[in-house]
């Protein structure tokens, strides 16, 4: 795989990452190269790899605070790879059950030299922390009443989900009251994130995990 189709880096990127953008690009340009052949990503995203992609992830870079962030069903390392690029302040625990992609992970926390990452291969509902999150992402893993389950139990009384979602995002909040009340989420609510600033936005689901 080359990545002669890959999408020209749009100008949003250097106002998003600022001096971080030069890791990111080296991260995308492994991703261009080595996605396809290794299940990551599909064999049409190389066109839109940045705006759908890389820049739909870093934009939830802000939401975060410094402290122990997971991010679950990692994959490719979007959202999480992303993120601990975009934010070297915050520490990331990537969880993955597939060793393909747990590999993925691993071989470019160590190329990129991300001092505040680690990699466990682990499905999300067998984890267990020494210390509970502060935050939690996840993207494109499971509807959010799925997702509850995966994620609530990780974090800490007065955490954040923070779940990158789809269009619909505010309909699966109202399909979820049930899980909500059973997983003690609180103040579920949906942010739009670049309006203006990247070709497509980003919609988040956040919510207040109390334990």
């Amino acid at each position: 795989m080359t990545d002669a189709t890959l999408e020209p880096e749009p100008a949003a990127a250097a106002t998003l990452l600022g001096d971080r953008l030069e890791l990111t690009r080296r991260f995308t340009e492994n991703l261009a190269k080595h996605g396809e052949e290794l299940g990551l990503i599909g064999p049409l995203e190389l066109p839109r790899l940045w705006t759908r992609h890389v820049l739909n992830s870093a934009l939830v870079a802000p939401l975060l605070r410094p402290g122990l962030v997971g991010d679950v069903g990692s994959g490719a390392g979007l959202p999480g790879l992303v993120l601990a690029i975009a934010r070297p302040d915050v520490q990331f625990v990537l969880i993955e059950p597939m060793e393909r992609r747990v590999a993925w992970l691993n071989d470019q926390v160590n190329e990129l030299e991300l001092s505040n990452v680690s990699v466990l291969r682990e499905r999300a509902e067998d984890v267990r922390l020494t210390a509970r999150l502060d935050q939690v992402t996840a993207r494109a893993v499971s509807a959010f009443k799925k997702l509850l389950p995966l994620t609530a139990p990780l974090v800490r009384d007065g955490g954040e989900l923070v779940l990158l979602k789809g269009a619909n995002a505010q309909n699966e909040i109202d399909a979820a009251q049930k899980e909500m009340r059973k997983y003690k989420v609180s103040d579920a609510r949906v942010q739009v994130l670049g309006e203006g600033l990247t070709e497509d936005v980003t919609r988040v689901i956040l919510g207040t995990v109390r334990s």
